[in-house]
């Protein structure tokens, strides 16, 4: 490892330019809320043309003439970018992309301070390592912008400094998430969900508000496991209820959090970070008891598909984990997969039941669909049932009339029945 000052690193950007082997050079970076803030403002400042490529990219990434963003699942920093690049993939197979058409010119890493000869990843494993050994494996350099501020966490995100090429310093706090409000919506729903949640159940949880109310009205459960794409403030709290199985890991590939849960998971055993292919990984997940998976989506059709990825043919977020961990979950012994949404579309004034999506679909065919109204049973229904179930139970009031009318056309009911 070669350590450097801050101000020497845009030389070595530049190295990595010239020796790339097509341009603009490609640029791998920690995603989520890791970003290396000062490397990406470096790399901006030095080179006019370059790829960025990160997992669900944060706000304040360079977005101008020259800069290629390039991801698999969108983030704020991305999404109505028009120089974006997706690349729709499934997240447990993206790692294997690093070896071929997304081969990095250089990984650009945000780690923990070093200990004992090696570096930790800290709250963003995710699809780092492969990026590592992809970068490691054609001779690219692997650049850490070293943080004492990022929590030093156990598992595959602790890394050897001889795989680090480059090495700098910076004491930069990290990035919070931002607290949601939990609305009667988000409450109900997830109430709708916890019901269904028996102690001994293993938790995969996404980012936002119905996982958020999920979590919050599970402190009366005990034993309970996490093996999730990530988790967030809401796990620490049922660790110190005591609802958590003291045996088993709480398993993540990245952490979305306060400052206060970065705290907790530096250099604790009871977290186990792991990358993508191990957690998103449908036959690991299917391997865990009672797998609960509970994912969003933007609109839910009569034959229970799911749209999580467009709005108005614009690419929204992507794929994400949603297929790895429905699939897994659905194989898990008493497994359940429950895709929540509002039934009603606040800003667009529309349905999110609808009858047939016309966007690309992300999943389909999950055990229930969850809304503010009700549970409609999915799994193990004939497709009339399914869409029965869809109407009454999920769609919002005001749409259900036109629905049944909608089902009638599509065959999913032998008369209209509004």
């Amino acid at each position: 490892m070669r350590p450097i000052d801050v101000s020497g690193l845009g030389s070595v950007l530049r190295e990595v330019a010239a020796r790339a082997a097509t341009a603009p050079a490609r640029f791998v970076i920690s995603g989520n809320l890791a970003t290396p803030w000062t490397a990406v403002r470096t790399l901006d400042e030095t080179l006019q043309s370059f790829t960025l490529f990160a997992i669900n990219g944060q706000k304040g990434l360079p977005d101008r003439d020259g800069v290629t963003l390039e991801t698999a699942f969108v983030g704020p920093g991305m999404r109505h970018s028009p120089r974006m690049r997706y690349l729709p993939t499934r997240l447990s197979l993206l790692p294997r992309l690093f070896l071929g058409p997304l081969a990095p010119d250089a990984v650009l890493l945000h780690t923990s301070t070093p200990a004992n000869g090696r570096v930790s990843l800290g709250i963003e494993v995710n699809i780092l390592p492969a990026a590592i050994e992809a970068a490691r494996g054609r001779g690219a350099p692997v650049i850490a912008q070293m943080n004492p501020h990022m929590p030093y966490t156990y598992g595959n995100g602790e890394i050897s400094l001889e795989d680090v090429d480059v090495a700098f310093e910076v004491d930069e706090p990290l990035v919070e998430r931002e607290v949601l409000d939990l609305d009667e919506s988000s409450q109900q729903m997830g109430e709708l969900i916890t019901r269904r949640v028996q102690s001994g159940a293993t938790l995969q949880l996404g980012i936002g508000a119905v996982p958020d109310a999920v979590v919050a009205q599970l402190t009366g459960h005990r034993d309970l496991r996490v093996w999730s794409e990530m988790f967030s403030d809401g796990v620490l709290a049922l660790e110190r209820a005591g609802c958590t199985d003291p045996t088993t890991p709480l398993t993540a590939s990245f952490l979305f959090g306060s400052a206060e849960l970065y705290r907790w998971v530096h250099r604790n055993p009871r977290v186990q970070m792991r990358r993508t292919e191990v957690t998103n990984e449908p036959s690991n997940i299917a391997r865990n008891p009672l797998m609960i998976s509970v994912n969003s989506a933007l609109q839910v059709d009569l034959f229970a598909q799911a749209n999580a990825s467009r709005i108005n043919a614009r690419i929204y977020s992507g794929f994400g984990g949603q297929t790895d961990f429905i699939v897994g979950a659905l194989h898990s012994h008493g497994g359940q997969a429950f895709i929540a949404l509002r039934s009603w579309h606040p800003k667009a004034q529309v349905s999110t039941i609808v009858p047939l999506i016309d966007e690309p679909v992300t999943s389909f065919q999950p055990t229930a669909v969850v809304t503010e109204n009700g549970v409609a049973e999915i799994r193990g229904h004939d497709e009339r049932t399914q869409a029965r179930h869809l109407i009454e139970q999920a769609a919002h009031p005001r749409i259900r009339e036109e629905l049944w009318e909608e089902a009638y056309e599509l065959g999913l009911t032998s008369r209209y029945a509004g």
